[in-house]
């Protein structure tokens, strides 16, 4: 158990920060119920600092329409609880921070639904450095408060190894003859 308290997570998280460093890209993140879990878990890893920008705890609804930008209307109709919600994070926090990669968290985590959701419905999503690269999870967790927020943790670190990987791969095919955006959705 790393010092955060999160399981597993500093190899994970090591796997991520290697694979950025040899890109020389930079990571921000912005949670909800994680609450500062998913950037604990970046910065138990020694040198993090090398490609960890920061991050930004978005607990309250204003703070993600104010300091991250996610969409008044979206957040009124949807509710906080939402992969769109979860995409403008990621972009938000990217660009707020001048990350090359973004990475988010919103969900509930218990012990009562919020916004007509049930406990552990989660969405993670990241935010890649190319033009509208976004791509958002739902999460259907179980578990107590901290079972779901640790499974927040490794699903979005999860998502962002993968997109890594993705984008390794789409750098070593000729775009033009797949014509595809691969993993990432705009």
């Amino acid at each position: 158990m790393g010092a955060s308290g999160v399981r597993d997570e500093p190899p994970m998280a090591a796997q991520v920060l290697g694979m950025l460093l040899g890109r020389g890209q930079t990571l921000a993140v912005a949670e909800s119920l994680t609450g500062g879990l998913v950037a604990a878990a970046i910065t138990d890893v020694p040198g993090a600092s090398r490609a960890f920008r920061g991050s930004v705890t978005a607990y309250a609804t204003e703070v993600k329409r104010e300091v991250l930008g996610v969409d008044a209307t979206l957040l009124a109709e949807r509710g906080a609880v939402d992969a769109e919600v979860a995409r403008q994070l990621a972009v938000g926090v990217r660009k707020r921070l001048g990350a090359d990669w973004g990475l988010a968290t919103t969900g509930v985590a218990g012990p009562e639904e919020q916004d007509g959701m049930p406990v552990g419905t989660v969405h993670v999503a990241v935010s890649a450095p190319r033009m509208g690269g976004v791509v958002a999870q739902r999460l259907n967790l179980r578990g107590d408060r901290a079972a779901i927020r640790t499974g927040s943790v490794r699903a979005v670190l999860a998502l962002l190894r993968n997109e890594l990987i993705h984008a390794d791969f789409e750098a070593g095919q000729d775009t033009e003859q797949n014509g595809e955006d691969g993993c990432l959705q705009p």
